[in-house]
């Protein structure tokens, strides 16, 4: 079973992301989220061990409101990466994307430097960022060899499956 702070930062991701429902099982335990116009809802379910016991165990979570500032502090990356895409000729870049849904993390630490700068050369295995997910680092590489011409997320930014991070001229 999931502890209480695990399920938190269950809700907490769901709430910013832009899935609609997400549902996890484990172990006779079930935990379901739906969003629901501005509000997350969070039921967990536990399956009996004992036969005896016929009716599940429902336990819902305080629903969380999703905040005004949410969908405008989502939107602002949006419009700027629109605004950055009319501006630069992107055919001929390379788009580093992102392979899960996590936080966005452009150092190893808090106190480290960054992995890469715009204008800073990589290889193809080159790491230039880490997706955290579920409190697992997943190091990015750069899958190309070529120069970093610009950073579109930004540190500690919940960034989606796909979601572009880099952009990198090929050599």
């Amino acid at each position: 079973m999931l502890k209480v702070q695990e399920i938190r930062e269950l809700i907490k991701l769901v709430d910013q992301s832009c899935i609609d429902e997400f549902v996890y099982e484990n172990e006779g335990s079930k935990i379901k989220m739906k969003k629901n116009t501005g509000t997350t809802v969070a039921t967990i379910q536990t399956v009996p061990q004992v036969a005896a016991q016929a009716a599940p165990m429902i336990q819902p979570a305080a629903p969380v409101a999703v905040t005004a500032a949410a969908p405008v502090q989502e939107a602002a990356p949006t419009a700027a990466e629109n605004t950055v895409a009319s501006q630069t000729d992107t055919s001929n870049l390379h788009k580093i994307t992102s392979p899960m849904v996590g936080t966005f993390y452009a150092s190893p630490t808090p106190e480290a430097d960054v992995y890469v700068k715009a204008g800073s050369v990589v290889s193809k295995d080159s790491i230039v960022c880490i997706v955290e997910a579920m409190k697992l680092f997943n190091e990015i590489e750069a899958e190309v060899n070529g120069e970093i011409v610009e950073i579109l997320a930004k540190n500690g930014q919940l960034v989606e499956y796909g979601q572009p991070l880099f952009l990198v001229k090929p050599e």
